[in-house]
């Protein structure tokens, strides 16, 4: 079982799209799709889940080194996405404008 390290970013990103931590542990343990991340030495991974009102994905990007998990971001996404759909600008937007710290860097 690989250690489980959390930036700052995906802490905040948790907090504002109403993640718990365990939503996330469980996209990372049982993702419905994993794809290649958009930054350098990712992988995002995908799990899809239903409210009462309507069905939403939980995404997750994260780095792996060796025994360690990075989680770099975490988000909702409304709605359901397609095989190899690109992000939303606004998604992309804020991952590239993140600005991490010496302990955050991947």
């Amino acid at each position: 079982m690989k250690d489980i390290l959390w930036t700052r970013h995906s802490r905040f990103k948790m907090h504002q799209h109403f993640l718990s931590e365990h939503r996330v542990r469980k996209a990372l343990n049982y993702p419905d799709r994993v794809e290649k991340g958009i930054a350098e030495g990712t992988v995002a991974m995908m799990k899809r889940e239903k409210s009462t009102k309507k069905e939403f994905e939980v995404w997750v990007m994260l780095a792996d080194n060796g025994k360690s998990r990075k989680i770099i971001s975490a988000w909702r996404y409304p709605g359901i996405t397609e095989p190899g759909e690109p992000l939303p600008e606004t998604i992309l937007r804020e991952i590239e404008e993140a600005s991490f710290d010496a302990g955050d860097s991947l």
